[in-house]
């Protein structure tokens, strides 16, 4: 099972500025393994979404060629304090994970 992530949502005028830390190996399959010297088998996020109130605000597609414990941030013009962020993520290897924040 995945491990939780962080989400923080807060309003700045009409803008809800939404950060998320997302936990992950985020393996290439390109690194050795130090003690055997065989490949570390990849294992990365691919697909990334957010939604404000079941309303999709975000799809992205992500790659091996990202760091640890990906943060990703961005911003969404409209929403109000009160409503709910989803963020969902899903990897190469069929593991998922999906976390929620109310908009401060």
């Amino acid at each position: 099972m995945a491990e939780p992530m962080r989400i923080r949502a807060t309003m700045s005028g009409d803008v809800a500025d939404v950060k998320v830390l997302m936990n992950h190996p985020m393996e290439t399959g390109l690194r050795k393994d130090s003690k055997t010297g065989k490949l570390i088998p990849a294992h990365y996020i691919t697909d990334v979404t957010a939604s404000v109130n079941g309303t999709k605000v975000l799809d992205a597609g992500l790659s091996g060629g990202i760091s640890k414990n990906p943060y990703l941030g961005f911003k969404v013009k409209g929403p109000k304090a009160g409503d709910k962020v989803v963020v969902t993520w899903a990897d190469n290897t069929g593991d998922k994970n999906s976390a929620e924040a109310t908009i401060s």
